[in-house]
């Protein structure tokens, strides 16, 4: 089995279980943990024995935070990778594309691009202490394709909009009422709950799920498209001066300060 650094990849019975393995960073991902989490969906593809796939986080505090941010500010990238390229984009699509089932077992926050990958899941249990929400405009970063365009799909033009506009950040409960998760379960139980999900699937027809996935994925396609102008737009965008203030204001605990920086024409 291959080895990991920033992942840890288990099988247990039908169920891959993916855990992002960085809690010192709150579960943030750089270019090396994007294709260590590349090669452990691709591992759970290929195996015919896993049935379905549970993503969660190392830890009670956080589930993912999205993109290190701290090294962007750092280094101005996500660090080096096997490609040599950042390829969050095609972790997005294989996540979607997977022809098994994908469970979030959200065990602490999952905000900015960590809530991006769960709401991408097909579905998401919560623990109790889950939290969730965006943080782009906070930190001068955004996900104009799959995070904001299928969010909306999830839970409504409107609630999406406030999701990523005031950057609020909501309990479990809230999730659920919005409909952004499918369960909550005290902390405790979060993992046995997800490996009950699998079990659960791992009795069906495979086949009959596989064409299921792909005809919910079949309505929501076009927006691999958006993604990928957005990808590009955000490589300009966090080179821009408002994009290095935001990641600059993160690592150094203050307030950013857009207002001179941003160009509304």
């Amino acid at each position: 089995m291959s080895s990991y650094e920033d992942i840890t990849y288990v099988i247990e019975d039908s169920a891959a279980i993916i855990t992002i393995n960085r809690p010192d960073r709150y579960n943030a991902f750089r270019a090396k943990t994007v294709d260590e989490l590349i090669k452990a969906f691709r591992s759970a593809w290929a195996d015919r024995a896993v049935r379905s796939v549970i993503l969660t986080g190392a830890g009670e505090k956080a589930f993912c935070t999205g993109g290190d941010v701290k090294q962007r500010a750092e280094t101005g990238d996500y660090g080096p990778s096997e490609s040599g390229m950042f390829e969050i984009g095609y972790l997005h699509k294989l996540i979607r594309d997977i022809p098994k089932p994908v469970i979030a077992a959200v065990n602490g926050v999952a905000v900015g691009g960590g809530h991006v990958l769960h709401v991408l899941c097909d579905v998401s249990i919560a623990a109790d202490t889950a939290r969730f929400g965006q943080a782009g405009p906070k930190v001068g970063s955004f996900d104009a394709g799959f995070g904001s365009a299928y969010l909306a799909r999830v839970v409504g033009e409107k609630k999406a909009r406030e999701i990523w506009y005031w950057c609020r950040i909501y309990d479990a409960q809230e999730a659920l009422a919005m409909n952004l998760v499918n369960k909550v379960v005290p902390s405790a139980e979060l993992l046995t709950e997800a490996k009950a999900w699998a079990a659960e699937v791992a009795e069906k027809s495979p086949t009959a799920i596989k064409f299921l996935k792909q005809s919910f994925n079949a309505d929501t396609d076009h927006q691999a498209g958006f993604s990928n102008m957005a990808m590009t737009a955000l490589d300009l965008f966090v080179a821009s001066d408002e994009g290095k203030e935001g990641a600059a204001a993160f690592a150094e605990k203050r307030k950013p300060e857009f207002g001179s920086k941003v160009n509304w024409h």
